[in-house]
């Protein structure tokens, strides 16, 4: 009995439509956001207090993106999901959880009486509701875009920058109100202050917090059960409202002593245990693409001499400094580009053996394959690129790869014996 052959859902136009709709539609509503957060902001601190405040939230907001991006050099996810997750933290994040907040400060104030509202909404109401605001984004990843999340890192990636776009709003704002409430002399003062406190002691700190969902929503990514899903986002979201409250409870109390401890004692061993698991899952996430690589030379999609080259970040960074020296930077890209290609590749393979692709995975897999074909074609194609260049460049015992198959020869999927293969 031959078995059925399986039909692939193929792009129709009102889907083609809808994908590049929903990006307008959604950068036209984050910057009404921005707009409106913008002029709140200016209300509270003037437009001068705006100006210092984004030149100062400039300074921390750059390095901590930077590092996000560098942890995503692996597997790098598309630039536009990534601003978008800037931006939703930034902008949407920033209103909803400024409105909120402020709103629940003015009805906690007037059930529990003057000093109440500061407190409570700093350790209660604050945690919970900004956490579940950046956290939205990542819950909003896992249902409309599976195909983007694929484990912890990615999650932790996210999850940065969410909170790196909330952080530099609420730095706008914190030393906006420096630099208006502090006059004369102390205005430097005080605004070096806050910038020192929030921007070299304490950048990471909301990313720490919900770094915590994106670790749950990295396990959901990677699991089959609705209820482990849903536990493990809901833990990930309790221990980063836990954390975002001890913080805030620290900062509240008068003196230094809790905030010094809380610093030292929790949010120093949460932050290396952070970096603990992203060394981890990077690890991981190299032995999964490792895996699979022979499996895609045995199918013609890669040669097997690209096999080490891909194998390991060193090989891949070597290989794009070769080409770079010998044809430059826009061939050099081109070869980034294959070589992210085939990641994802790798990556959606072994998310197809695991089952938690769902019923796109087979059309997902065909795109996977031909946009390795065609990112292979750019790079090779060029007449100085991987050829001339890894010859005449290349570190020594490097072996130039050949060109492969013709675009009409890439099969659909390797041989079931080939080394690396995953059946679905």
């Amino acid at each position: 009995m031959t078995e059925p052959t399986r039909v692939i859902p193929m792009p129709t136009p009102g889907r083609q439509r809808r994908a590049v709709l929903a990006p307008v539609l959604g950068l036209i509503a984050l910057g009404f956001c921005g707009l409106v957060v913008l002029g709140l902001v200016g209300n509270s601190v003037g437009t001068a207090g705006v100006l210092v405040g984004a030149l100062g939230a400039l300074l921390p907001v750059v390095p901590v993106v930077a590092t996000f991006l560098w942890i995503d050099r692996w597997e790098p996810e598309p630039p536009r999901t990534l601003l978008f997750a800037f931006l939703w933290g930034a902008c949407f994040a920033a209103l909803t959880a400024l409105l909120i907040n402020t709103s629940a400060s003015i009805v906690v104030e007037q059930a529990l009486g003057s000093g109440s509202g500061d407190l409570l909404g700093a350790v209660v109401v604050a945690p919970v509701v900004e956490e579940a605001v950046k956290g939205a984004f990542l819950v909003g990843l896992l249902v409309f875009r599976r195909r983007e999340f694929d484990g912890v890192v990615d999650g932790i990636v996210y999850a940065g920058l969410v909170a790196a776009g909330f952080a530099f709003t609420e730095n706008i704002l914190y030393l906006g109100r420096a630099f208006t409430e502090d006059a004369g002399v102390g205005q430097v003062g005080s605004v070096l202050a806050v910038l020192v406190l929030r921007g070299v002691f304490s950048p990471f700190a909301h990313p720490l917090f919900t770094a915590m969902i994106g670790i749950g929503a990295g396990v959901a990514a990677r699991t089959t059960s609705v209820a482990v899903r849903i536990a493990a986002v809901t833990i990930g979201f309790l221990v980063a409202v836990a954390l975002h409250s001890l913080w805030n409870t620290s900062a509240s109390v008068p003196g230094n002593s809790l905030f010094l401890v809380v610093y030292g004692f929790v949010m120093v061993p949460v932050f290396l245990a952070l970096v603990a698991v992203v060394v981890w899952q990077r690890r991981r996430e190299q032995r999964i693409v490792a895996a699979q690589l022979p499996g895609f030379a045995a199918a013609g999609w890669i040669v097997p001499s690209e096999v080490p080259l891909l194998a390991s970040m060193a090989g891949r960074q070597g290989w794009r400094a070769a080409v770079r020296r010998r044809s430059g930077r826009k061939v050099a890209k081109a070869v980034a580009d294959y070589q992210a290609a085939v990641t994802e590749l790798a990556f959606l393979r072994h998310r197809l053996a695991r089952g938690t692709v769902g019923a796109h995975g087979p059309m997902w897999h065909a795109e996977a394959v031909e946009a390795v074909r065609a990112a292979r074609a750019r790079a090779v194609g060029h007449p100085e690129a991987l050829t001339v260049a890894i010859r005449r460049h290349g570190p020594p015992g490097w072996t130039p790869p050949p060109p492969g198959p013709p675009p009409g020869q890439w099969p659909a999927t390797p041989p079931p014996s080939a080394p690396g293969h995953a059946p679905w």
